[in-house]
């Protein structure tokens, strides 16, 4: 019996698809299916007694949504006056709109470059971090967002660095 080999068609690597982002000077990124807005948020109404990272409350399209600040959630200082850009995201049937400094593109990874988190990043940021890939002259690092908007679990609240 003579076999016959059939090429196959070439089968498409899997590949990571991330909305990227910045605050401070660090790139995240965040999956492109979590993702369901990208706006300049207009008004925020502040909440009384909610923690930092909780920026306030706002109206997109007749829901309301709560704001959270990224930056204090990272632990980093939050700057003064409105966030330019904000994400809109749901998670367990809330919505949110994750306050950043500025939006970048949709980026393909190839899945097979994904790292888990090195031992050398800052605690807070690996606590909200599911990995990060290696580009060239930076690091992305994927937010995994369930941790990110789990603002009632204390143990992923980063600190704030002391700096000596």
């Amino acid at each position: 019996m003579t076999m016959i080999a059939i090429p196959s068609a070439p089968s498409e690597k899997a590949v990571d698809e991330y909305v990227t982002l910045t605050v401070g000077q660090q790139l995240f990124g965040v999956s492109i299916a979590r993702v369901r807005d990208v706006f300049v948020p207009e008004r925020l109404t502040r909440v009384p007694l909610a923690p930092p990272e909780i920026a306030g409350v706002l109206n997109l399209r007749g829901r309301i949504v709560t704001g959270i600040d990224l930056r204090p959630r990272l632990g980093m200082p939050r700057e003064p006056g409105p966030a330019p850009f904000a994400l809109g995201l749901e998670c367990k049937n809330d919505c949110y709109a994750l306050l950043i400094d500025a939006i970048g593109e949709v980026v393909r990874l190839p899945a097979q470059d994904w790292e888990a988190n090195p031992i050398n990043l800052d605690p807070a940021l690996a606590s909200l971090s599911a990995g990060i890939y290696r580009l060239p002259g930076q690091v992305l690092v994927v937010l995994d967002i369930d941790r990110v908007l789990d603002l009632e679990n204390g143990e992923n609240e980063p600190q704030p660095q002391e700096r000596i």
